[in-house]
Formats: C-alpha cells, sequence, structure tokens
C-alpha cells in the first residue's frame, strides 16, 4: 500500500513538470548566461566610457571627429539606452549642421528616426523622415532610409491589427524593401533579413523560414544580429502553431540579447509568454521580470507599457499555479494521513511546504505593489522630463529669437558707424525683467505639473508661517527653492545657481523654512510626496 501510494504521488508530480522538462537544458544555459547579465554590461560601459574620455581628453576635436565619436555612442546606446541614443542622435544632428554636409545631415536624422521608432513614437518618426531628401545622397543613406521607412511601416501595421490598415502599411513597408535591397550587397545580412521579413508579411511563411534559416546558419552574425534573425523565426513557428521550436529560438535569441547587453528586446517578453501558456510559471515569471528590468533601463515607454501589460497575468498565474498546489498537496496530505506514522511524518513536510508557499504568495504581492509604485514613479518622471524638455526648448528658442534680432540691429548700426545707437540698444537689454520672465516661465511649467503645489505646501505649516502670495506672483522665493527640490534638484549649490542666490542664502531659507513647518525633521519628504496632476 505503501510503494503505491508514492509511484501516484511520483506520477503526479511527473505530470506537473512534463511540459517544462523538454525545454530544461535550454532555459537551463539561459539562466547561466543570466548571471552573467551584469558581466556583459560593464564591457559595453567600459566602450561607452573610452569613447566619452576620448572626447573629454581632446576638447578642440574636430568636428569629423566628433561626429564619428558620437555615431559610436549613439550605436553603443541604441538598444541599450533610450535617453542617452536620443542625446546623442541630436548631437550628430548638431555636428551635422555645423559641418554642412548633406549626407551627414540625413544619416544624423535616420538615427534619430531609428530611436524615435523604438520608443513607439510613429508620428515623429514619419515627421524626421519627411523632412529628407534622398535624391543626391549616397547609396548607404539611401538604402539606410528605405530600410527604416520599411521597418517603421511594418511596426504600424502590427500596432494597428487592423485589417484595412495594416494592408495598406505592409503594401507600402514591402516597396521600401524593394527599394532598400536593390541597392545591398545580395551577401549582406540586410538584404536577406528584410526579404525574409517581406515574405512573412506576404504571407509566404514556408520561403520566409527558408531565408531566415540561411541567415541564422552564417558565421558572419553579430550577436545583435543573430537576435534579430532568430526572434524574427520564432514568430513564423508561433503562427504555425509550434510553440516548441519558438521557445528554442526565443532561448537563443535572448542569450545573445544578454551578451550584446540589448535592452530593447522582445525575445525574453515573448518567451515568458510562451512558457506561461505551456504552464511552466515559475521560469515565466522570472523571465517576465528580466523583461520589465531591461525596459526600466532602457527607459522608452512604450517598451515598459508592453511589459506591464503581461506581467500582471504572469504574477497571478503563479499565484494560481501555487493554489492549485497548495489544494493538490492538502488532499494527498489528508490521505496519506490515513497511514502509518512514515506517512504522518511525509505530511508534517508538506505543512512546511505550505509555509514555504504562503510566505512566497507574500513575496509576489509585496512585489507587485513595488513593481506598481515604481512604474508610478517612472510615468511621474517621464511626464516631468517632457514637460521640462518642452519648456527649455521654448525658453531656448526664444533667447536665440532675441539674440538673432540684436545681432542683426547691431550689424545694420555698425555698417553705419551709429555707435550711439549701439551704446542705446545695449542699455535697453533689461536683464531684470528677463530674469523676471525666466522664473515667470517657470512658475507656469512646474504649476501646470503640480497645480496643487502651493496649498499643499502651505498645509505644512501652521497659519501664520503660510506663503501669502501677491496679486501678480505665481510662486515666490521660497516656493522656488522647493519646487526645484520637488522636481529633483535637491543640491543646494546647484538651486543658487539657478535662483541667482548665494550659497549661504539658500542654506538659510531652506533652514528657516523647514524650521518654521509642522514637522521640520519630514519636511523634505512632505515636499516629494506632492503628486504631480
Amino acid at each position: 500500500m505503501k510503494s503505491l501510494v508514492l509511484n501516484l504521488f511520483l506520477l503526479f508530480i511527473g505530470c506537473l513538470s512534463c511540459a517544462a522538462q523538454s525545454h530544461e537544458g535550454e532555459i537551463e544555459k539561459l539562466k547561466l548566461v543570466l548571471n552573467d547579465k551584469a558581466h556583459f554590461d560593464t564591457q559595453k560601459q567600459k566602450r561607452i566610457d573610452q569613447l566619452k574620455a576620448a572626447l573629454d581628453r581632446d576638447p578642440e576635436l574636430d568636428l569629423n571627429a566628433k561626429y564619428l565619436i558620437y555615431l559610436k555612442l549613439y550605436n553603443e546606446y541604441k538598444s541599450f539606452r533610450y535617453d542617452k541614443a536620443f542625446y546623442y542622435a541630436h548631437q550628430l544632428q548638431k555636428v551635422s549642421n555645423q559641418l554642412k554636409d548633406p549626407a551627414k545631415i540625413a544619416y544624423a536624422k535616420l538615427k534619430l528616426g531609428f530611436i524615435l521608432l523604438s520608443s513607439g513614437m510613429f508620428k515623429e518618426t514619419f515627421d524626421s523622415l519627411s523632412t529628407l531628401r534622398i535624391k543626391h545622397l549616397p547609396d548607404s543613406v539611401k538604402r539606410e532610409y528605405y530600410f527604416l521607412t520599411a521597418r517603421t511601416y511594418y511596426d504600424l501595421a502590427d500596432f494597428d491589427k487592423d485589417d484595412y490598415y495594416t494592408r495598406i502599411y505592409n503594401t507600402k513597408a514591402s516597396l521600401y524593401v524593394d527599394s532598400a535591397i536593390r541597392l545591398c550587397d545580395i551577401h549582406a545580412f540586410d538584404y536577406t533579413y528584410y526579404s525574409g521579413l517581406k515574405l512573412i508579411k506576404a504571407g509566404d511563411l514556408n520561403n520566409a523560414i527558408l531565408k531566415l534559416k540561411s541567415l541564422i546558419s552564417s558565421n558572419k552574425l553579430s550577436e545583435h544580429q543573430y537576435a534579430i534573425a532568430t526572434s524574427t523565426l520564432s514568430d513564423i513557428y508561433i503562427q504555425n502553431n509550434n510553440p516548441g521550436i519558438a521557445i528554442s529560438l526565443l532561448v537563443e535569441a535572448s542569450i545573445a540579447d544578454i551578451k550584446s547587453s540589448t535592452k530593447e528586446a522582445a525575445a525574453m517578453l515573448n518567451l515568458a509568454q510562451l512558457l506561461n501558456k505551456r504552464s511552466n510559471i515559475q521560469d515565466a515569471y522570472l523571465f517576465i521580470r528580466e523583461a520589465m528590468d531591461d525596459a526600466v533601463y532602457y527607459g522608452a515607454r512604450q517598451r515598459k507599457v508592453q511589459v506591464s501589460a503581461i506581467l500582471p497575468v504572469i504574477a497571478s498565474a503563479r499565484i494560481l499555479h501555487e493554489q492549485e498546489q497548495k489544494r493538490m498537496l492538502f488532499f494527498y496530505s489528508s490521505l496519506l494521513t490515513l497511514l502509518s506514522i512514515t506517512i504522518i511524518v511525509f505530511a508534517v513536510i508538506i505543512y512546511k511546504q505550505l509555509k514555504k508557499i504562503k510566505a512566497s504568495d507574500k513575496l509576489i504581492v509585496r512585489s507587485n505593489a513595488e513593481l506598481r509604485l515604481t512604474i508610478e514613479k517612472l510615468n511621474e518622471a517621464e511626464k516631468i522630463k517632457e514637460e521640462y524638455i518642452g519648456y527649455y526648448l521654448n525658453v531656448i528658442s526664444d533667447h536665440m529669437n532675441k539674440l538673432e534680432k540684436i545681432k542683426f540691429s547691431i550689424e545694420q548700426r555698425l555698417t553705419t558707424k551709429k555707435f550711439d545707437e549701439i551704446k542705446i540698444l545695449v542699455g535697453n537689454i533689461n536683464l531684470k525683467k528677463e530674469r523676471e520672465e525666466l522664473f515667470s516661465n517657470f512658475d507656469k511649467a512646474f504649476l501646470k505639473l503640480f497645480p496643487n503645489f502651493v496649498t499643499e505646501f502651505n498645509a505644512l505649516f501652521p497659519a501664520e508661517h503660510q506663503v501669502k502670495l501677491l496679486q501678480h506672483q505665481l510662486l515666490n522665493t521660497d516656493l522656488r527653492i522647493f519646487a526645484l527640490i520637488r522636481l529633483g534638484v535637491n543640491d543646494t549649490d546647484k538651486v543658487a545657481r539657478i535662483l541667482e542666490y548665494s550659497l549661504s542664502t539658500i542654506y538659510n531659507y531652506r533652514t528657516r523654512i523647514k524650521n518654521k513647518s509642522n514637522n521640520p525633521d519630514g519636511f523634505e519628504a512632505a515636499i516629494m510626496a506632492i503628486r504631480a496632476v
């Protein structure tokens, strides 16, 4: 009897793990590479630091050399950190405009378009591409323009998933692919990859498989190219309802992404979804968390939203799976308690296991709460960043226009030798008014994000110490100091420079204001708790 029960229990456990065993070796290989993830990221960071050091060593570096270093930095960051890649795309544009080289200007715009597309900003991508006039540009630039435009239409078609528009976008994309591959070496990666992608979109999956398999079997692919090819091939097997092969390909793609420090990738996200469907909940949860970590590190909103939509589903499945395990374990423990004292010992072991599962449940709930808080902070930071990027671009644009007008007026008077008028013109520049206008614009931008800031600020003080603004005021100096702190500018020296006060003055302001509050020790924490709309 004892032997029969033991055999039934082992059979039950075997059934639960049957689906996972077929890919157990591949998944363990991926986990081993995951353990070395920090090592690969460190190698990439060293390359980035070396490039930045080259810029710092020679401030007088000529523009062509700067362009090449900025391009290398962009390429390092484009699938690693969205904000840094975006910054260096703009640096490329700035230097190419100074060089007045049409090919470099166009190439810089293509790099900006690529990073915009990676973040899901389709309109901005099309806006950037629409400014290009490629007729007289080199074939290499034309080729990249056609490929990027094709990918934009393909991604837009996948995003819309509309029977009418998807067909239109795929058709347009295929035309651009045709234009691009005509300018390609037939042995180049892009030639074979986009030919295969075109076949996928046309529904010719068998020939697409042959194309991509021939590409993957090539020994000339980089880790990133290998990841792209295997991930795309996995999509075909998913469409053909062959998840087993798709999982193997996605494991290979995920390994390649880790080795190339690619954070902007969907392979691990897709792998987690397939493992979840095959009831491999634990590995699915591990990989979806890794995908979320990568999405947060990369920083593009679209990728974070994609992963955030899937993570709760897998986390919930994990909880349900563990609850089901608890019910089954309880059932078998009840059965086994009818046997001998040996079976009672087994029941104690199950009880301990149940305690571990409950602790795991609490950990999952706590992790989900922390994740929601992290997502809220990320969304708030993204909103603040977008608002103030727009604000500072507008301020810079206004000041450039004013400088241009002053320059034009001075040049006119220099030509006619009206030096007295130049003196009058310079004397009319009212720096105090400019500074007041700058602060006024800052106040408006800040209160747009935090419309209740003044009210919540005053709530931290007794009535006699609350701020009372004049009729024309939005913020005063006291409020601006803590408005900057709420935005993350916590360094007293930086606050002093922004508001054009001495360091000791700002320090005294901060100390005096905190001491007047209801809770001086927790005052700045309360300021940081004020929420944006």
